[in-house]
């Protein structure tokens, strides 16, 4: 099992909801076992798509920027220092309303898969 990564050291991808994430802990790449940890950006004046995850509880923290948190139909202001809980099921996205990338850590339990995201 792989005890550390930098960000340096890791390529971005896409993610179905349209986020750029930078994968920094995942059972499929380092060999952990519960819980996956990434970074994800959000362009100035883009959105990640609605979407929900059938089983993953995320946690959300705001690093930098700002936007709106649509959470089941409500919408609020996030910014640096917001942590959000996302629980199974529950419909979400991000829109970056600023001119700066908005950029949020992301922890998923049991971790991230493409396989129980759903587009909405």
């Amino acid at each position: 099992m792989t005890e550390r990564t930098n960000i340096q050291d890791i390529t971005p991808y896409t993610t179905l909801d349209g986020s750029e994430i930078y994968e920094l802990m995942h059972p499929r790449i380092q060999g952990n076992s519960h819980q996956s940890l990434a970074m994800a950006r959000v362009l100035p004046g883009q959105s990640t798509r609605l979407h929900k995850h059938l089983v993953s509880e995320e946690l959300y923290h705001v690093l930098a920027g700002a936007g709106l948190m649509t959470l089941d139909g409500d919408v609020f202001s996030v910014r640096p220092g917001d942590t959000i809980c996302i629980a199974p099921g529950q419909a979400h996205c991000l829109e970056n309303t600023e001119n700066q990338d908005l950029v949020v850590l992301c922890c998923c339990s049991p971790a991230y898969s493409h396989a129980e995201t759903e587009l909405l």
